[in-house]
């Protein structure tokens, strides 16, 4: 041997180097616990949602609502306790009153809260709409109205059009085009025009409550995943360790759940992440024409409705609007911008952009 070569154990830095994930370069600093835990890739992920604010903010509101909706039955105690998503009334008068009115017939329990703050008896702190129901209570708990409906209905199309466009994309041929036809025939309906007419007729087979509309938005709603996921499996199967997993006789269903769909879910999650505020406006929009649930059900869109009437007066009678709409803004608006940061990152045409 040469006696400038240094065998291995005589050389100087015998630190390994890898990837330096900050600066894009590599590095022979020692990974960060968190980055040994996570994993580089999750490392890099969970380091962007951090950075970015736009995530930051969504994630608040979506945490803002979510702790709203587990709290519910603190901040605004149920009425009656086998239905707790009746909205509670005070008498039944037509015309609305106005925030901060004293409640007067058959209040609910007075929460500790309300006690702490010195309240004797409860109040109406966003007013009532047109029958007197209280909108502080259709709001909070329409928060939870809101999250199961828009989690549910989501994991439900996301879970259907993953299936049909993985199957597709992965056998292709007859079935792909088989799945591909039913797939342009649902989408050739205009989705709220055919999601109303479906719970219309489910209305009278099931009654009037979350499911008639939640299965006409699960029906007309799983399409968009299935194209898109399809067109990453066709890039996908054609991999080398897809390939090698076919080489050494592994099972299709093992192909598709272990190496394909890990690999292609990505820009389906994103678009998913960016659907729940739209399934949220969708079932509320079905509630406000009236086809959905019934009337006093805590849901954001069955508030609007109650403000039909008095839209040429909403000057004096805002308040009826008002609220129900800002919720409703803000929880479409915190899932659109976390779907909207997420998209970013995972996206590689995106990375190293201010990352």
């Amino acid at each position: 041997m040469n006696k400038h070569t240094l065998s291995v154990d005589q050389r100087p830095n015998d630190t390994p180097h890898f990837l330096d994930l900050e600066k894009g370069n590599l590095s022979s600093a020692k990974p960060s616990p968190l980055m040994a835990i996570l994993g580089p890739e999750n490392y890099r992920f969970a380091r962007n949602i951090i950075k970015n604010p736009l995530s930051l903010i969504g994630i608040g509101l979506i945490v803002f609502f979510i702790i709203i909706s587990f709290a519910a039955p603190l901040i605004a105690p149920p009425y009656a306790a086998r239905d707790p998503y009746k909205i509670p009334r005070d008498g039944y008068g037509p015309v609305p009153k106005e925030p901060g009115t004293v409640w007067k017939s058959n209040p609910p329990p007075l929460p500790g809260w309300l006690k702490i703050l010195g309240y004797q008896r409860w109040i109406h702190f966003f007013g009532t709409a047109s029958g007197q129901w209280d909108i502080f209570y259709g709001v909070i708990w329409g928060a939870r109205s809101a999250l199961k409906v828009g989690v549910i209905i989501e994991a439900l199309t996301l879970l259907i059009g993953v299936l049909v466009g993985s199957i597709s994309g992965f056998y292709s041929g007859r079935i792909d085009t088989a799945l591909m036809r039913i797939t342009e025939i649902f989408m050739a309906f205009p989705f709220l025009l055919a999601a109303l007419t479906l719970s219309a007729i489910l209305t009278p087979i099931l009654g009037k409550g979350l499911w008639p509309a939640s299965i006409a938005l699960i029906v007309f709603g799983w399409m968009s995943y299935a194209r898109l996921i399809r067109g990453d499996v066709l890039t996908v199967r054609e991999r080398e360790y897809v390939l090698a997993a076919r080489v050494i006789g592994a099972k299709d269903s093992r192909i598709l759940r272990k190496h394909i769909i890990p690999n292609a879910i990505y820009p389906t999650m994103v678009l998913a992440s960016l659907d729940i505020g739209t399934i949220v406006v969708s079932f509320a929009a079905l509630s406000f024409l009236g086809i959905g649930t019934e009337v006093g059900y805590a849901d954001w869109g069955q508030l609007i409705s109650f403000a039909r009437n008095w839209i040429p007066d909403l000057a004096n009678y805002w308040y009826i609007l008002v609220f129900p709409g800002i919720a409703l803004l803000l929880f479409v608006l915190g899932w659109n911008l976390l779907g909207d940061a997420l998209r970013d990152i995972l996206d590689p045409r995106m990375r190293g952009r201010g990352n």
